[in-house]
């Protein structure tokens, strides 16, 4: 039973000989699944906006952004800083989906961020050994701003392509850290990530 749910999660697939495999995967199931995670935080950022939240929520979220903009404030960034940045993304992210106030769409949020890589701070470690850390942190914590005050504008549309937009974030980090053989090591299960076979013309 085990096997055959981590293969509706993506991680194994079936053989024919009748036992399972760990599966590989290409940059595009990874892209795909982020995407479909951007796309229901975007609808969650949505309903949100559109439905209206609670003022203990904004203060929450106003009170996340600010240990965000503390961190991203400091002269320089270590790989412990980052590990602290991973646990204020996580509850940023959670935030948002309880502002939605959804039990359906929760559940399906919880089913996308068990698709491999398709979680919000998934590569953000590997984040912290590129060169442009600062940069992406930076747009990042934009992004979480914007977000935070197009829902409390009722700005629905506007906060759900913000969202969609943040995740996007995740597929340029991994993008930036295959780069380079030194930086893909870092990518948790980067052995399980087909490259793309280089081919000359003739």
């Amino acid at each position: 039973m085990a096997l055959v749910r981590l293969e509706e999660e993506g991680f194994l697939e079936a053989i024919p000989s009748g036992g399972f495999a760990i599966k590989a995967f290409s940059e595009r199931d990874i892209y795909d699944a982020i995407e479909l995670r951007g796309t229901l935080e975007g609808f969650a950022a949505r309903i949100a906006a559109e439905r209206g939240v609670q003022g203990s929520v904004l203060a929450e979220l106003k009170d996340n952004l600010q240990q965000f903009d503390a961190l991203v404030a400091r002269p320089t960034l270590s790989v412990d800083d980052f590990s602290e940045y991973v646990e204020i993304n996580a509850h940023f992210h959670a935030l948002l989906i309880s502002a939605a106030d959804s039990p359906v769409l929760l559940r399906q949020i919880e089913r996308a961020l068990n698709l491999p890589f398709a979680s919000p701070s998934g590569f953000v470690m590997v984040q912290a050994m590129l060169p442009e850390a600062r940069r992406i942190l930076i747009i990042a914590q934009d992004h979480h701003h914007c977000v935070t005050r197009a829902i409390e504008a009722r700005e629905g549309a506007r906060a759900e392509a913000l969202m969609r937009e943040h995740a996007r974030l995740a597929h340029r980090n991994l993008q930036l850290a295959l780069r380079n053989q030194g930086t893909r090591d870092l990518v948790p299960g980067a052995v399980l990530i087909r490259r793309p076979v280089a081919t000359g013309l003739y």
